[in-house]
């Protein structure tokens, strides 16, 4: 392991990977910069880098030590990390999910009203106020970690998981929320769904979003819901 004095710091994974790391702590901050490293590696194409990983506050380079060696993988992320500056990630892309509060869509509702001491609506208005950045993507396809969700909703996950969890599905699990994009088992409070098909393998993007973009929900009824066209996924660009 080496330490660059900007505090970066290089952790070789056995002989054909590398982890970059920025900090210890998640940040916004932190995390554009392990996107930026990510993208613009991916940019470069350079020979013998097969593939970046980014997480909360690192990336794993990937790489064939047959064509490149580690200390080379190490100059040549150097020198991407050096070129970063302010506003290098580009313009801010929102991700607008419909999402139905009530109802069979939120059977946790009540439950994370009763521990949060806030009504449904304030709940819902809360929870739908603010843009979430897309830290990374884990655990199923399409499954985004999102931050900065507001911490008067917190709520502890389930006691006993669900075996089953409809697709689209909205939760909240401690600090954090998301969307379930394919069913599956999971312990966070559902508190709404969208009629959105987030991950589909026959588009051409299975995937709408990527880490860096943000996912921002839009209240709707229960009638609503069942005309949305489960494939009408919108995007803003803003800056």
């Amino acid at each position: 392991m080496t330490e660059k004095t900007n505090g970066v710091r290089f952790l070789p994974c056995g002989d054909s990977a590398l982890t970059v790391e920025f900090s210890k702590e998640i940040s916004e901050e932190t995390n554009r910069r392990v996107r930026y490293l990510a993208a613009e590696l991916e940019r470069r194409k350079i020979r013998g880098i097969t593939e970046c990983v980014p997480a909360f506050c690192g990336v794993t380079v990937y790489f064939n030590p047959l064509v490149i060696k580690m200390r080379k993988v190490e100059k040549k992320i150097s020198d991407v990390i050096n070129s970063y500056k302010e506003g290098s990630e580009g313009k801010k892309r929102v991700f607008l999910i419909p999402v139905c509060y009530d109802g069979i869509y939120a059977p946790d509702m009540d439950s994370v009203c009763a521990i949060t001491g806030l009504s449904k609506s304030r709940v819902t208005e809360i929870h739908s106020s603010r843009d979430y950045l897309i830290y990374m993507l884990g655990f199923l396809p399409g499954f985004a970690y999102l931050g900065g969700m507001d911490e008067r909703i917190e709520a502890c996950r389930l006691e006993s998981p669900r075996t089953l969890i409809p697709a689209g599905s909205v939760g909240i699990g401690g600090k954090q929320t998301g969307i379930y994009p394919l069913a599956s088992p999971g312990g966070w409070r559902l508190i709404g769904r969208t009629p959105l098909k987030i991950y589909d393998a026959s588009r051409n993007e299975p995937i709408p979003y990527k880490a860096g973009d943000y996912i921002r929900f839009c209240p709707i009824s229960e009638e609503e819901f069942e005309k949305i066209d489960p494939e009408d996924i919108k995007c803003v660009t803003e800056e």
